[in-house]
């Protein structure tokens, strides 16, 4: 049975890849701190002999810790929602930086595959539309945003340094927008902001005219994608994510003709540096890893609202 090491497995996304790699066989060893990781995502595991947990600030080097043979490192560690790294700015920038080093690190040391999730904030606020892994950017390096863009900027850098002089064997996913279970509600991203806000029969909140444009994948779909990248031989970046394109103040109809319900939306002042138009080109993510979203809208829509209704009635049930 081969091995894994998830940093920030008790995040969004990494029980969600925690959980897929348990069904694709391998044994897991989690790794997470709970800045922003919730040990209920991992709670369904506590009896699962397959899958450890290791408590542990991943800035700091942890490699003493994992014993035995690994297969693939994840480095999934990092806070991802805007009001998470303009709360914590430092252990965003730390954990973009020494955590990439730490995990690297014991990827070198185990002769193990490497895969860092990186992000679509890399592109900025875009020139270029959609984007595609050629385009450099449009980031502000001293903007409010900058402590996350700029450490996932650097983690790719590290990454492609690790690859060329170390020759270990890595992989850069950049994630688009992804929405399904296990989100924060109050995490502050558009999704669990406007369920929550409709469950609770609150106006949602648009920032701007809501013209910008996002497009949303689901988790399962993003999590497919990211395990076949993981099982691929390619070494730069790779964009996954829904190409399916929409204004916010659509996306906030859509939350409100799902719900059935009927509720005003408010306009509030533009974030510092709100990309205008946010959406992935995944041509590359189609030709090497022979993927594309399959979860449309409507369904996922579905079943996040679902959880999250279920996360607000045990709330209001303590």
């Amino acid at each position: 049975m081969k091995t894994a090491v998830v940093t920030g497995a008790a995040g969004f996304l990494g029980s969600h890849l925690t959980d897929r790699l348990l069904a694709e066989g391998y044994r897991v060893i989690g790794l997470d701190n709970f800045i922003t990781g919730n040990p209920a995502n991992l709670a369904h595991l506590k009896d699962d002999a397959r899958f450890s947990f290791i408590e542990q600030d991943v800035t700091l080097p942890f490699a003493d810790r994992i014993d035995g043979e690994v297969a693939v490192v994840f480095h999934f560690a990092s806070p991802a929602s805007p009001i998470d790294y303009l709360e914590l700015p430092f252990e965003t920038l730390k954990v973009g930086s020494y955590a990439t080093h730490n995990s690297l690190d014991l990827a070198k040391a185990k002769g193990a595959r490497f895969l860092v999730a990186s992000t679509s904030e890399c592109y900025g606020d875009p020139h270029v539309h959609p984007q595609k892994e050629d385009y450099w950017g449009n980031v502000n390096s001293i903007g409010p945003r900058s402590v996350y863009d700029e450490a996932k900027r650097y983690a790719e850098a590290v990454t492609m340094a690790y690859h060329r002089y170390h020759k270990v064997d890595t992989k850069i996913v950049r994630i688009f927008n992804t929405y399904g279970p296990r989100m924060r509600l109050r995490d502050g991203r558009v999704v669990p902001a406007f369920i929550g806000q409709a469950l609770q029969g609150q106006p949602l909140t648009i920032f701007g005219e809501g013209t910008q444009t996002r497009s949303f994948c689901y988790v399962s779909d993003l999590i497919d994608g990211i395990y076949r990248l993981s099982q691929s031989d390619f070494h730069e970046p790779v964009n996954i994510g829904n190409p399916v394109e929409l204004t916010i103040r659509e996306f906030a109809e859509r939350i409100l003709r799902i719900t059935g319900l009927t509720l005003p939306l408010v306009n509030q002042p533009l974030p510092t540096d709100d990309p205008k138009q946010r959406r992935p080109d995944i041509t590359r993510a189609k030709t090497l890893l022979g993927w594309e979203p399959k979860v449309d809208l409507e369904t996922g829509l579905k079943e996040t609202i679902a959880y999250f209704k279920g996360r607000l009635q045990a709330e209001n049930a303590l």
